[in-house]
């Protein structure tokens, strides 16, 4: 078993190693290495399109995630008091939200996101004052966070329903008893607990929306986010460039994972 797992894990990451070895590669092609150098780095760093694609993913990620960590923390303790075949069916849509593959997720949301355009902008066009330039709801941001918010959202709702679920039922009992109001129990007691899950949440949730291509790809109208950039530029080709952007991609997702297992496993002792 020891030997079949490393040899797992050889087949898991030495394709991202190699990304990370030939992002040093001193000369212009990305499946030869020749020479150290950091040149590529700079290069990614100082390119205005990565830059702006950077500035898209970050905002993006980041209020997405903020939407997703709000909503599904209230959802998550609205559903806690759920019981009997109502709360089986919820936690299967959550769970189905999860499983769904992404494709499938970013074609229903254009498909969705279209039909609602085609319906709502003929109506803005007619009560607008003036018939000049009425006001159009198009792809773009809003498209993107409103998607990413959607399929981020159950992740949320599925860490924070777990953390709810090893809190005692004895501490909101006893706030009742000391007539508390059910949101001054929240406030004080409910929220304290949960925050660490829903900061854990709020992590997932920026890592998964700030490295999502496919639903971006969908519903992202004329904004190009980073993970579209480097699927763009690798149809141009392949360059050590290409290859820095991804090592620091990756980077900077497996912080923010490590960070909220750290989180997860620290409440989990509480």
């Amino acid at each position: 078993m020891r030997i079949y797992t490393i040899c797992v894990y050889v087949f898991l990451y030495t394709p991202i190693a190699i990304i990370a070895l030939f992002s040093f590669s001193a000369g212009r092609s990305a499946s030869q290495f020749e020479g150290f150098s950091t040149q590529w780095y700079g290069r990614a760093l100082f390119n205005p399109f990565v830059m702006d694609a950077l500035g898209n993913s970050f905002f993006v990620a980041f209020v997405s995630a903020s939407i997703a960590s709000i909503l599904g923390a209230l959802a998550a303790v609205g559903l806690q008091g759920i019981r009997g075949p109502a709360r089986a069916f919820f936690d299967a849509i959550i769970y189905i939200a999860v499983m769904i593959p992404g494709i499938v997720i970013g074609i229903a949301t254009l498909i969705a996101l279209v039909t609602i355009f085609g319906v709502v902008n003929p109506w803005l066009a007619a009560i607008w004052p003036t018939s000049e330039n009425p006001p159009s709801l198009s792809m773009g941001m809003g498209s993107l966070i409103a998607a990413h918010t959607m399929f981020t959202m159950a992740l949320v709702i599925i860490i924070v329903r777990a953390r709810l679920s090893s809190i005692e039922g004895a501490l909101s009992e006893a706030s009742a008893d000391l007539y508390a109001t059910p949101f001054g129990t929240f406030r004080q007691i409910t929220l304290p607990l949960i925050a660490p899950a829903v900061l854990a949440g709020f992590l997932l949730s920026f890592t998964f929306s700030f490295d999502d291509f496919i639903i971006a790809f969908f519903v992202a109208g004329s904004e190009t986010t980073l993970p579209i950039y480097i699927f763009s530029s690798i149809r141009r080709g392949i360059t050590p460039e290409v290859n820095a952007i991804g090592t620091m991609v990756m980077m900077a997702s497996l912080i923010l994972l490590v960070i909220a297992q750290l989180i997860l496993r620290r409440s989990a002792k509480q």
